[in-house]
């Protein structure tokens, strides 16, 4: 039934389905055993079944299940003999701890994107490197000791390219958005990213003046294809240098068919949102958004990270600018004129309502709803914190992690000069579970073992909540995703000198289509690489 109903869910969206292969991986425990899974695709008949083939020093391959395979997309080789390879139909792969992504030098990636660069169904990487991350704001701000760069690995850890985003591009998120995305549809990922010119640095180190652009990239060769022009800097000369300096980028697909890029500039007062389509090798704008001139509740409603989702179930996409959302044509939809969040998600987050939920971490002083969940739709505020908050800080945490409590539970943290003060775990409902969990400012969760809920990530620890840990992992977190295996999820951490990409060696109880054919979940990993970090979400409820 419940597969059921994500393909039901799914299908309002007439996008055309990403090409995927099966992303078949082997994990060894270091034990003597290997575990082996693959996806389970959308388009797959319901009564497919597998079957899993292992060979030694090159001999003949041997089927290691007695019947096809139908219960799960994974298998566990309780012997695995040294040297062993494994298959289920295609290639062989050889168990890893981890899958290594080796870089060109003994740096760590500040940001990475996830997408298919050459069209055959295997994910790609782009990470944009060193590691560092200068805020505008003047408390923070420092000049950068270096230029940023873009570096594209294959799927295998073959390196295709590197681009040089230049001196006109400081060394900050807000400075240096891109997403990769197949932007025209011909089944090769593009890489949509901010660029200027030249060296327009001031005597301080500063980059006030200059041309700004939109740019495309060709994902296999890293080649500029064509360039528009950013949203003007001027337009932000009374707000001044740091709040000029807030830059995103997004994906949407307007129309239900055809993806869009957003560029946002501004997130505090003025933001201006454009909308752009790639196609015959040109970028071409479809609309143009300004709050200058619109009611208060639309000004500086602006998050960390633009978003678009389907929120009304037409198979087009609304942008969520953040406390307020545009319809598809750019016209204004709704807004709860709270102000700033740091951070929201987006999805079927309380299984009991219809539609789809967001939930806000408000970040501007509030007298109540500085943590809120609101309906989609409508942005009608559905339940809220009836306390005064300071700055309710950073990612904080939206997940199904207690199988007690029905949807995703919440959790949020008040802060003040930014420090911690206060935090919350309420469930779906506006219920709250816990005010003396302190988490800190949130917590990472990932699908790692074989019930609904997910795990949480602290440091190098995978654990369930009020459980035991499941697993370890070594590195700076970097991303969640479901990019290999079978629907859990994969953790990416980077060391110096490469990624690290973990799967589960659990085995599964059940079988599910690959996360990322979910249209929200999707739109979530291709925007992790641009604005704050958030752990992707669901239309629907697992």
């Amino acid at each position: 039934m419940r597969l059921t109903v994500l393909v039901l869910l799914v299908a309002l969206s007439t996008a055309a389905a990403e090409k995927l292969d099966r992303g078949l991986v082997a994990v060894s425990d270091g034990q003597g055993k290997a575990h082996v899974s693959w996806r389970l695709l959308q388009s797959d008949k319901p009564n497919i079944g597998f079957d899993v083939f292992r060979r030694v020093a090159g001999g003949k391959p041997v089927k290691l299940n007695a019947q096809p395979i139908t219960k799960t997309t994974d298998f566990t080789d309780e012997s695995a003999p040294a040297g062993a390879v494994y298959s289920v139909g295609g290639e062989f792969v050889a168990p890893v701890p981890f899958v290594r992504i080796p870089f060109r030098g003994k740096y760590s990636a500040q940001m990475l994107a996830i997408a298919d660069l050459d069209g055959d169904g295997k994910l790609d990487y782009v990470i944009k490197q060193p590691a560092i991350n200068i805020d505008p704001w003047e408390k923070y701000w420092r000049k950068s000791p270096d230029t940023f760069k873009l570096e594209a690995y294959r799927h295998d850890g073959k390196p295709l390219w590197q681009y040089d985003l230049g001196w006109s591009i400081e060394q900050g998120i807000w400075y240096s958005p891109f997403i990769v995305y197949d932007f025209d549809g011909d089944g090769r990922a593009e890489v949509a990213v901010k660029i200027g010119e030249g060296d327009p640095r001031d005597a301080d180190g500063r980059v006030q003046t200059g041309p700004e652009y939109l740019a495309i990239l060709d994902g296999r060769t890293g080649k500029l294809i064509c360039r528009a022009n950013w949203p003007e800097r001027e337009l932000f000369a009374e707000e001044g240098y740091n709040r000029a300096s807030r830059n995103q980028l997004g994906i949407a697909y307007l129309d239900g068919k055809t993806p869009s890029i957003l560029i946002d500039r501004g997130t505090y007062k003025r933001i201006v949102i454009e909308a752009w389509q790639y196609r015959g090798r040109k970028l071409q704008r479809q609309w143009r958004w300004d709050n200058k001139d619109l009611p208060r509740e639309y000004t500086g409603q602006g998050s960390h990270g633009l978003q678009a989702a389907d929120l009304n179930g037409d198979g087009r996409d609304e942008v969520v600018v953040g406390s307020c959302v545009l319809a598809p044509n750019g016209k204004e939809l709704w807004t709860t004129g709270l102000g700033h969040p740091d951070s929201l998600y987006i999805g079927k987050l309380d299984p009991s309502r219809d539609g789809l939920q967001i939930y806000y971490n408000i970040e501007t002083r509030q007298k109540s709803n500085g943590m809120c969940m609101v309906e989609a739709a409508t942005g009608k505020i559905l339940w809220g914190y009836d306390k005064p908050t300071k700055h309710v800080h950073s990612f904080g945490l939206c997940s199904d992690i207690d199988p007690a409590h029905p949807g995703w539970e919440c959790y949020s943290a008040d802060s003040a000069e930014h420090k911690f003060v206060a935090s919350w775990l309420w469930d779906c409902r506006g219920q709250l579970l816990s005010d003396n969990t302190n988490w800190g400012f949130g917590l990472r969760t990932v699908y790692w073992d074989a019930d609904r809920q997910r795990e949480l990530i602290q440091n190098e620890r995978i654990f369930k909540y009020n459980g035991p840990d499941v697993g370890r992992i070594e590195g700076r977190f970097v991303a969640v995703a479901d990019i290999l295996g079978d629907w859990r999820e994969e953790i990416i951490t980077s060391v110096d000198g490469e990624l690290r990409i973990y799967s589960t060696s659990l085995p599964a109880n059940d079988r599910r289509p690959c996360l990322l054919q979910d249209p929200i979940y999707r739109r979530c990993v291709a925007r992790q690489s641009s604005g704050y970090y958030q752990i992707p979400t669901l239309s629907y409820a697992p």
